[in-house]
Order: structure tokens, then C-alpha cells, then sequence
């Protein structure tokens, strides 16, 4: 018997302030807002884009993001070009979001692919990536890609 094909569906995210973050996903991915509930303990939003759900909020933690335990290292979406990649990073600059390796930069040394690595309002690391044309850049690390340590 062969494995069926698996394919990420959405992905649900932990937060502690329902209303700022799905404002800083709508402001920073352009996603909508496809459903929500406000029920007193269970509280969530559904972020789509073109009417596909990418992303859930759940209002069910305190603090920030444990990057020091096991679990979500980050969450990376391709976008179709830097051009995109920039128009996120000026965005992200503009809200104030906290941005690693000083903005764009390859994934490794000599690699033509590359993004942009930052946080969300509770420490939630995030890429948003192009395939190609961040190769005149200098990666933070020659050795080690970008993507695994920021």
C-alpha cells in the first residue's frame, strides 16, 4: 500500500491577544478574516486568503513564544518574487515588527532564494521567502542556513 500525498492545510497558532493579531496578519499577509468567535474562553479567528483558510488564531496563552523548547521552530510562505518580499518588509518596518538579520538576506551563502525573517506580536517566527533574487545579498552565516537561526 503507498502513502497518499499530504499537503499542509492551515496552520493554527497560540496567542494572547486575538484582536492584535489578526491585525497584524491581515496588515502584513493581506489575509481576511473568514470567521470568528468571541465566546468568553473560546475565542478564535479563521484567516483565509482567496476564500482558503491558511490560518487559525487561538486566544488560549500568556506571554511570549518559547523559542527555547521543543515545538514551532518558524512558519515560512513562498511568495512569487522579492519585489513581494520587499513590499512585506516595508510593511513590517512601517508596524514596527521585529525584524532579524537587518532585513533581506539569502537563505545561505551563494543562494539565489531569500526572504525576510521576523516575529509576530508574540514572538511567532515567520519567513516570507522569493526563489530567487536575493542572490547579491550576504547571508548572516556562510555555513548554516539562514532560515534555522534567528
Amino acid at each position: 500500500m503507498s502513502m497518499p500525498a499530504f499537503q499542509t492545510g492551515h496552520v493554527g497558532l497560540n496567542v494572547t491577544d486575538l484582536d492584535r493579531s489578526a491585525a497584524f496578519y491581515q496588515s502584513v499577509f493581506g489575509f481576511e478574516v473568514s470567521g470568528r468567535s468571541e465566546q468568553d474562553g473560546k475565542e478564535f479567528a479563521f484567516l483565509a486568503q482567496d476564500g482558503t483558510l491558511t490560518l487559525t488564531l487561538w486566544r488560549q496563552s500568556e506571554g511570549r513564544f518559547p523559542t527555547a523548547q521543543p515545538g514551532l521552530h518558524h512558519l515560512s510562505f513562498q511568495v512569487e518574487n522579492l519585489q513581494a518580499v520587499q513590499q512585506a518588509e516595508a510593511t513590517l518596518r512601517e508596524i514596527g515588527a521585529t525584524i532579524h538579520h537587518g532585513g533581506i538576506v539569502p537563505h545561505r551563502e551563494g543562494a539565489s532564494s531569500g526572504g525576510v525573517f521576523f516575529e509576530d506580536p508574540d514572538g511567532i517566527r515567520l519567513e516570507i521567502y522569493a526563489p530567487d533574487g536575493a542572490g547579491d545579498r550576504t547571508a548572516p552565516t556562510g555555513s548554516a542556513p539562514t532560515c534555522g537561526f534567528f
